[in-house]
C-alpha cells in the first residue's frame, strides 16, 4: 500500500502538521523533531505528492527556468543545474522558451507566473537584463534570480548571479597578442544581450593594454551561432586585409569561423588562429578542438537554483532573510571563464593569409 502522510507521523509520533512542516522546510520545528520525522520518511520510503502539495495553500513547489538562446547545450547545462537543486528540495522544473525580441515577453511572463503559480524564476539573458521583465516580476512579488553579465547587476543587489565577460574576454585577446597576433577580429553575438558588449569590452581594453589601436572593420556584429560565425568570418577572411586572429563571441561562432576558414582552405592555426568562449561540447568536438574560456554553466544554474528556492523558504522569517542577505560567498555569487588553449590557437604568420588568398 502507498505510505501516506498518516503512517509518517504515526511513525515518528508527532502530528501531521507537523510532518508537513518538517516536509516544507518550514523554520518553526525543532532540531529533534525534525531529525526524527526525516528518520521515518526515509524508513518508509515516503514520497509527498507534489500535486497535493500546491493544492494545500498558497505555497507552491516548482520554479520556471526562462531563456532565449539558440544553443541547445547551453540550456541543456542550465537546465541540468536548475534540476539538481530542485531535486535536493522537493520542488519541480517548469521550462520556459521565450523571445528576447518580442516587446510583450514581460505580460507573457505576467501570465505564466499567475497561470502556472510558480514560486520562482531563475532568468537567463536577455530576460535577467530586460528592465520591463524586471519591474512586471517584482510588481507580482514573486522571488526570481537574475544570471547577467557582471555590467548589469548593481552594487548590493541580492538576486543577481554575476559573470565576469569582461575580465574573460580580456585574458582570451590577451592570450593571441602574446602569441604575436596584432589583427585581432572579433566576432560578436546578438546585442540584446550585456555579455556581448561586455566581451567586447574586455577585446578593447586588450588592445589598448598592447597599444594597439581599435579598429571597427575587425568587428563583425552577428548572433550566437553557426550560421554567423560562418558569415562573419568569410566577410573577415575576403576582407583586403584580412585577420591573423578570429575571437568569436561564443564556440558555436567560432566552430562556424572555423568551418569558414575550412572552406577557404586556411590552415588553423598555422596561418589563422581561433578562439571561442564558454567552453561548449562544440570546442571539443571540432578539429582542431577551440582555445575557448570555460564558463561552468551547470554550477552557475545550480546557485542561481538554490538562492531562489532560499530566497522562497525564507520569506516571512526576517532572520532567515538576513542570512540570505549576509551570504557573499564569491564562488557562488560571481563566475569568472577562465582561459583554456587548446589547438586552436598558434604564433603569428604575418601576411599568411593574404599570401593563400
Amino acid at each position: 500500500m502507498k505510505v501516506t502522510i498518516n503512517d509518517v507521523a504515526e511513525r515518528a509520533g508527532v502530528s501531521i502538521k507537523t510532518v508537513s512542516r518538517v516536509i516544507n522546510n518550514e523554520p518553526s520545528v525543532r532540531a529533534s523533531t525534525r531529525e526524527r520525522v526525516m528518520r521515518a520518511v526515509e524508513a518508509l520510503n515516503y514520497r509527498p505528492n507534489l500535486a497535493a502539495r500546491n493544492l494545500a495553500g498558497t505555497h507552491t513547489y516548482s520554479i520556471a527556468f526562462i531563456y532565449d538562446n539558440p544553443n541547445a547545450y547551453y540550456v541543456i547545462d542550465m537546465q541540468n543545474g536548475i534540476l539538481e537543486a530542485c531535486r535536493e528540495q522537493g520542488y519541480e522544473l517548469l521550462i520556459h522558451p521565450g523571445s528576447g525580441q518580442r516587446d510583450t515577453i514581460h505580460e507573457e511572463l505576467r501570465k505564466l507566473v499567475e497561470q502556472s503559480r510558480v514560486a520562482g524564476l531563475v532568468l537567463t539573458p536577455p530576460f535577467s537584463e530586460t528592465q520591463e521583465v524586471i519591474d512586471t516580476l517584482k510588481s507580482l512579488d514573486v522571488e526570481f534570480v537574475r544570471i547577467i553579465s557582471s555590467e548589469g547587476c548593481s552594487q548590493g543587489e541580492e538576486n543577481c548571479i554575476e559573470i565576469d565577460d569582461e575580465a574573460a574576454s580580456f585574458t582570451i585577446t590577451q592570450h593571441l597578442l602574446q602569441l604575436g597576433h596584432k589583427r585581432i577580429a572579433y566576432l560578436g553575438g546578438g546585442s540584446e544581450h550585456l555579455s556581448t558588449h561586455s566581451r567586447l569590452t574586455g577585446y578593447k581594453h586588450a588592445l589598448q593594454k598592447a597599444g594597439l589601436p581599435f579598429v571597427k572593420e575587425l568587428v563583425i556584429e552577428g548572433e550566437y551561432s553557426f550560421d554567423s560565425g560562418v558569415a562573419g568570418a568569410t566577410a573577415l577572411l575576403h576582407s583586403a586585409n584580412p585577420p591573423t586572429a578570429i575571437f568569436a563571441g561564443n564556440d558555436e561562432m567560432a566552430a562556424g569561423a572555423l568551418f569558414a576558414a575550412r572552406m577557404l582552405n586556411i590552415e588553423v592555426p598555422q596561418q589563422l588562429s581561433i578562439a571561442g568562449f564558454e567552453d561548449s561540447p562544440f570546442s571539443r568536438q571540432t578539429w582542431p578542438k577551440l582555445t575557448t574560456a570555460h564558463q561552468p554553466n551547470e554550477d552557475i544554474a545550480r546557485c542561481a537554483a538554490e538562492l531562489v528556492l532560499e530566497r522562497i523558504q525564507c520569506r516571512g522569517s526576517q532572520e532567515k532573510e538576513q542570512q540570505v542577505r549576509a551570504k557573499t560567498d564569491s564562488n557562488c555569487r560571481s563566475f569568472t571563464p577562465t582561459l583554456i588553449v587548446r589547438d586552436s590557437s598558434g604564433p603569428a604568420v604575418e601576411e599568411a593569409i593574404n599570401q593563400q588568398m
